[in-house]
């Protein structure tokens, strides 16, 4: 049955709709990155880029509001490509600073995975940014694989060709195929919170998923991180089940760029507060 806030639901969505067409001219978008934290050695290796939209009248809008709208309105390609232009170049600008490797990891939509012109969108934008296509990383959902397993291995297969690494984000939330991911050419899974969270509650279930998984990892020559690490007994209790590497409000939330340099002095000790050096 009609009432009135369906009307107000749909005057609210296309105000969004209109907005984000322009919000790539005006300049609304920003990247956040959050660290990712070597597990023995306690210091930065790699971050995490996330898009943030400061909306002029509505402030600020999360990325589960309007990327699926984005996808809808056929704007996801040029705002990923916005998002792996600029991480990029943030990337290198850091290299320039003499700052220890770190590697750029970026989120791909599903749509963006599918793109036959992904390869050649990638290559175009590190040889403009000057970042080795080592130092990227692509995380994809377990849904992007199985929406077209072919497809993704033959994608994944060019991409790794060029050096360019893949993670597996949100692992064990999905439904992909065990058959499907040994043959795939992943870098790394990333186990996701929910595995996290009660970590180190009185149950036992999530501590058997996570060391299942890094057994799994092992034996198919892969990394692992954990997402979501929000304490240090959680933190310790990852290294512990042998996690390569861990990511959370823990050790930071997402910044802006020019935090990265600072936070790079930082070593996190396990058993202990983090401590400058």
């Amino acid at each position: 049955f009609y009432n009135s806030s369906l009307t107000a639901h749909a005057v609210a969505r296309m105000s969004i709709q209109s907005a984000l067409h322009q919000a790539l001219e005006r300049e609304e978008f920003h990247l956040l990155y959050q660290p990712l934290v070597h597990a023995r050695t306690g210091r930065i290796i790699a971050v995490e880029a996330l898009i943030r939209w400061q909306h002029p009248e509505r402030g600020l809008i999360p990325p589960m509001e309007f990327i699926p709208l984005a996808e809808e309105l056929g704007l996801i390609l040029r705002i990923g490509d916005w998002v792996i232009r600029t991480a990029c170049a943030d990337a290198m600008r850091w290299r320039q600073m003499n700052l220890p490797r770190i590697q750029m990891s970026v989120n791909l939509s599903n749509i963006q995975f599918r793109n036959k012109d992904l390869l050649k969108d990638i290559s175009h934008v590190l040889e403009q940014t000057g970042l080795p296509a080592d130092c990227l990383e692509l995380e994809i959902t377990e849904s992007a694989l199985m929406e077209d397993a072919q497809g993704a291995l033959a994608q994944m297969s060019a991409l790794k060709k060029y050096s360019v690494k893949m993670a597996l984000d949100d692992f064990g939330t999905g439904y992909s195929s065990l058959q499907y991911l040994k043959e795939l050419p992943l870098s790394k899974l990333k186990i996701d919170r929910a595995f996290v969270t009660d970590l180190c509650s009185d149950s036992k279930s999530d501590e058997a998923i996570v060391r299942a998984v890094v057994s799994l990892a092992r034996t198919l020559g892969m990394q692992v991180t954990a997402e979501g690490v929000e304490t240090l007994d959680q933190a310790n209790a990852l290294v512990a089940l042998g996690c390569d590497s861990l990511q959370g409000y823990y050790f930071s939330k997402p910044v802006f760029a020019d935090a990265i340099p600072e936070l790079m002095n930082r070593t996190w000790v396990l058993g202990s507060s983090p401590q400058s050096t």
